[in-house]
């Protein structure tokens, strides 16, 4: 699959290098072993060589090499996960979309919206699945890829059916729309990224040196993307691949136009309904507002005919980008502000955040001591003062005797 259905591995090294490094890595570990095993085999020759049949011993010596050989290292790249917590990889932050993957918003709104606990890995674009996509999962140590796969294990791992309530003429109806998005509508917006690269970084505002966690200069970066990227890698889907599918063949007008058409169906399946289906979000719905999100919210000053023609002839598209929007990312400014990968969960306390408060404590206690004390000592003093008149008074009387 590809970008636009899901991305390809094509990150900083290639899937044969790392094939090739992990054959080395596996020869390797498995050297000792079979050192070993050579050294009694050799010996066994030389024993049945001088009569002695020792096949009993040479087996048990076996299958004690073969306990002694070392365990088969985990495949996730987060060995220490939490049971039953979901560890999505995606595309960073970007200050206008949480995610310039369609595929990667679409899993993080299914599992916000399904009430998951989830935790994005802040990866800087490194790992790829094992088929070579973003994003994927790993659950309790496992690896699930393929936006589609993940949602639909992830529903029967956890119990959750968004489309529990549908008719099977819905469903069917769900099915068409879903395939019409991700296999055509996709291809539209990626044709216009890919002819377009500078409009797309400046109008997501992208730093690709904090997404890609580099030290390189910005401007190095993106000579970099538009000459790499933009014609053959994955992150918004090289010009190559888009022509290959078919849609790349076609002028910047007639691809607009294959877009509107579809806005525009999807448009007139909405209506007026809250959501697709009634007044309840469903798969088709998290599918729409994740592809839909990157028509909508880039920005304004970006010239975009796909954009303007939402906004201006669909607008119960827009209004239903909003009501997802509001009820599966609340935090969605927190998280184009800061970029951060993980809004949603609690951050620990920072060490000087702790410090400063265990001073102020302490400051509080000190300060209500020394109060304490100097009321103590100001109630004191009129004791001494009452008892000295009290003193003087006996002392008149007596002289008035």
């Amino acid at each position: 699959m590809t970008m636009a259905t899901e991305t390809e591995n094509n990150g900083p090294e290639s899937k044969e290098i790392k094939d090739v490094k992990e054959m080395k890595e596996a020869l390797k570990d498995d050297a000792p072993p079979d050192n070993k095993q050579e050294e009694k085999d050799a010996a066994a020759k030389k024993d049945e060589a001088a009569g002695k049949k020792d096949d009993d011993a040479a087996a048990a010596a076996a299958t004690a090499g073969a306990a002694t050989a070392p365990a088969k290292a985990s495949t996730v790249h987060h060995p220490d996960y939490e049971k039953d917590v979901v560890y999505l990889y995606q595309f960073p932050r970007t200050p206008l979309l949480p995610s310039l993957s369609p595929y990667g918003l679409k899993v993080e709104t299914w599992l916000r919206l399904n009430g998951i606990k989830y935790e994005n890995v802040d990866h800087k674009m490194k790992f790829r699945s094992k088929k070579g996509q973003l994003p994927f999962v790993e659950l309790n140590g496992e690896e699930i890829a393929d936006s589609t796969i993940i949602l639909r294990e992830l529903s029967q791992k956890f119990g959750k059916d968004l489309d529990a309530g549908l008719t099977s003429e819905q469903r069917s109806v769900s099915h068409a729309m879903i395939s019409m998005i991700e296999n055509h509508l996709v291809w539209v917006v990626a044709c216009w990224r890919t002819k377009n690269l500078d409009q797309v970084l400046k109008g997501y505002k992208v730093n690709l040196q904090l997404a890609l966690g580099s030290r390189i200069p910005n401007a190095i970066l993106n000579f970099f993307f538009k000459l790499t990227f933009g014609r053959k890698l994955d992150w918004l889907q090289g010009a190559r691949k888009v022509k290959a599918q078919g849609m790349g063949v076609h002028s910047p007008e007639e691809v607009s136009q294959f877009g509107c058409t579809d806005l525009k169906v999807l448009s007139d399946t909405l209506a007026d309904k809250p959501f697709f289906f009634g007044d309840e979000p469903t798969t088709m719905d998290v599918v729409a507002f994740a592809h839909l999100a990157q028509i909508l919210y880039i920005d304004k000053d970006t010239p975009y005919s796909l954009r303007d023609y939402m906004v201006e002839n669909c607008p119960n598209l827009v209004g239903h980008c909003s009501r997802v929007k509001e009820r599966c990312f609340p935090d969605w400014d927190e998280i184009c502000s800061s970029l951060d990968m993980n809004t949603h969960l609690p951050k620990p306390e920072k060490q000087e955040e702790k410090e400063g408060k265990e001073e102020a404590k302490e400051s509080k206690e000190s300060k209500e001591e020394k109060e304490g004390d100097k009321e103590k000592a100001d109630k004191e003093e009129k004791e001494v003062e009452k008892d000295k008149e009290v003193d003087e008074n006996k002392e008149k009387e007596k002289d008035g005797k």
